[in-house]
Formats: C-alpha cells, structure tokens, sequence
C-alpha cells in the first residue's frame, strides 16, 4: 500500500522553505503536494519517494509528521474519468476523506490519491471493476 506524509506545521513564512531544506538534504524526492492553512497552522501532504525517509527526516528536526495509508487508482484523463471512480466508491458505501491528484502525460492518463475510509474494500471494489491500483513502488516511480 502507498503512503503520503501528513506533517502539521505553523502557518507563516519560512516554514515550508525550512520543511523542504530538510526533505532535499535527506535526499527525498516530493512527487506531489497539497497544503490546507487553517488560522495559525495547516497540514502540508506529501507524497515523496522515501516516505520513511521524509517522516524520519522531518520528525528529527521537530516536525509533527506520520504516515497516513493511501489509494492510488489510475483513471481516464477525460471527462468523468473522476465520476467513475467516485460513482464505485459511493456505491460501495465507501467515503473518500481526501484526494488529490495528477495527470500523467506520457501515460495519458490521470492519478487519484485518496485517504479512504475502507483503503482494503476500495481496493478490491475499484479492482473488480477494471480500475489499475498503483502499488507503492509504481507510484513512487512516476
């Protein structure tokens, strides 16, 4: 199974500049990023190549940062490409509490990462129905 980092941090300047510092000199490669600010602090996501590494790395120099399990199921990169995914996990009963995701050119097609509320019976609903599941090392690897 693929992982992201969740890393909580301060809202204001240098904090992120201080955050990526430490994931460049670990020798960490960020392959997509998401941050939400709320007030004074936010949640910054990462999904890196090494995420041992990054959490490692980032919890050495103070950062409150965990692995969080996540899905990424490759999907059409065209109009309702996102609704089928969506459409089979809604009806499976399956929540997805967040998402992010990223075209990939050479592939024509598009990723979905999700933090879901039933990671194992997403999989095996979405793979039943011809989605293609990235394993962690083909994620890492795009």
């Amino acid at each position: 199974m693929a992982h992201q980092i969740n890393v909580f941090a301060q809202n204001q300047p240098g904090r992120l500049e201080h955050m990526t510092k430490i994931l460049t000199e670990a020798g960490v490669n960020i392959r997509a990023i998401t941050i939400s600010g709320v007030g004074d602090f936010g949640v910054v996501k990462l999904l890196a190549d090494n995420p041992d590494l990054a959490c490692q790395a980032l919890e050495a120099e103070g950062f409150s940062a965990f692995k969080k399990e996540i899905l990424a199921a490759v999907m059409d990169d065209r109009p309702g490409g996102l609704h089928r995914i969506f459409n089979i996990l809604g009806g499976a009963g399956i929540n997805v509490e967040d998402a992010y995701g990223f075209v990939v050119k050479d592939r024509e097609t598009a990723v979905l990462l999700m933090e879901l509320s039933a990671i194992a019976e997403a999989e095996q609903v979405l793979a039943a129905e011809g989605v293609e599941i990235l394993s962690e090392r083909e994620l890492y690897e795009l």
